[in-house]
């Protein structure tokens, strides 16, 4: 499968975290342009890609973890972290989750 996903974790309490709004944009000159906003379901992810196959670019993209939801996010030591990273090959699967603590945010390419 191609296209863009992701999911939210909570690896303080080892286990996914339900509404938190992920913003998908794509970079376009100086800006980066919108491209969907979604909602983490119970299992931590969306239930559609955040980019399906058919529709996926090269190009930069950013997802925005709207965290003010978590029930950390007030003692939270990063506020509503950003990912950016590069699509080269549309026919690939990218998959960037976020693994959330009140200290400390991560991500990586996943499968």
């Amino acid at each position: 499968m191609a296209g863009i996903t992701t999911h939210v974790l909570d690896t303080n309490l080892g286990r996914p975290i339900a509404g938190v709004r992920i913003d998908i944009s794509i970079r376009e000159g100086d800006t980066f342009k919108l491209l969907k906003s979604t909602t983490s379901n119970s299992d931590g992810r969306t239930d559609t890609p955040l980019v399906k196959p058919e529709d996926a670019r090269a190009g930069e993209y950013e997802i925005a973890f709207n965290i003010e939801s978590l029930p950390f996010a007030e003692a939270s030591f990063i506020d509503n972290p950003v990912v950016r990273f590069r699509v080269s090959d549309i026919k690939q699967h990218y998959h960037v989750p976020m693994l959330c603590t009140p200290g400390s945010f991560s991500t990586y390419r996943g499968s």
